[in-house]
């Protein structure tokens, strides 16, 4: 099985005439995801690849199509406004790609999703995809296989990374969501965990964390509550010098919380196994599988 999308996703395109939304959409479509309908503001009317119709709106795509799913592919300055208008139509999941978001604009836009009872992931994502069913977002397809690997990170090259040593393993996945490595996302690692756990298909989690917030200590009380399957995890930034940001905006070390040590103590007191590189993935999920 999946979670957050599936066969079932009917898929629209924020920015689908754009140099990335065109890309990937063709990508998308590929991979076998049923994309419904695109959206950019004034070429209402037109298609692409001549099968997607596009609209002038989001709630226009939604009426006209039944699309269900959103993802955003536009520049940080108008990716707020994306989000809210696709919150505001209807679909169920919105995902946004888009990078340098600013956080101030964030603070607006989670409450108002949050609200409206629709699931954000990102921004600053790769998004996600369940391995023969369905790929929203930039996650290469390819390097994908179905199985019963959960997979969940803040990285999203680090996501493609284990979900290629996985696959070469003979080990598939069930579904893997990229969160994305802003200071505010919509949707954690508690929710993909919550999901992962209720889900029949999934068998064990593979976790990729990095330095800087408390996201990670916040999971792994979350794993040692609540969570029956087994999870691996890994932290990135082991070596990073503390006060520096390193590569994503949430990525910076400020107090001790923040530190891959103190992440590493809380896995492993909540006895998610740690993996010291990404390598070690295999070995780690593979005895948890047996």
């Amino acid at each position: 099985m999946s979670v957050f999308i599936g066969k079932q996703t009917r898929l629209l395109v924020q920015g689908i005439t754009g140099r990335d939304g065109s890309f990937h959409t063709r990508q998308m479509i590929e991979y076998g995801t049923s994309v419904v309908a695109g959206v950019t503001p004034g070429k209402g009317g037109q298609t692409f690849n001549d099968t997607v119709p596009i609209f002038d709106t989001v709630e226009d795509a939604v009426r006209a199509t039944g699309a269900n799913t959103s993802v955003i592919y536009v520049p940080p300055a108008f990716a707020c406004d994306a989000i809210m208008e696709a919150a505001a139509s209807g679909v169920q999941l919105v995902v946004c790609i888009t990078e340098g978001v600013p956080v101030l604009d964030m603070t607006k836009v989670y409450p108002f999703v949050k609200e409206r009872g629709v699931r954000l992931v990102g921004p600053n994502c790769p998004g996600l995809i369940s391995p023969g069913e369905s790929k929203v977002g930039i996650i290469p397809g390819r390097i994908c296989t179905a199985g019963r690997v959960g997979v969940v990170s803040r990285s999203g090259t680090l996501t493609y990374e284990i979900v290629h040593l996985l696959t070469q393993a003979g080990i598939g996945q069930s579904t893997c969501v990229g969160i994305g490595g802003d200071p505010i996302n919509g949707t954690n690692f508690i929710d993909c965990l919550s999901a992962f756990e209720a889900d029949p298909g999934t068998a064990a989690v593979a976790m990729m964390g990095e330095i800087g917030g408390t996201d990670e200590q916040e999971a792994a009380a979350f794993v040692k509550a609540h969570m029956k399957k087994p999870v691996v995890g890994f932290i990135a930034g082991q070596t990073a010098p503390p006060g520096r940001r390193m590569g994503h905006a949430g990525a910076i070390i400020s107090g001790s919380a923040g530190t891959a040590a103190e992440k590493i103590e809380a896995f492993q007191a909540a006895g998610i196994g740690v993996a010291r590189r990404p390598l070690d993935f295999v070995e780690l999920i593979t005895e948890r599988l047996t």
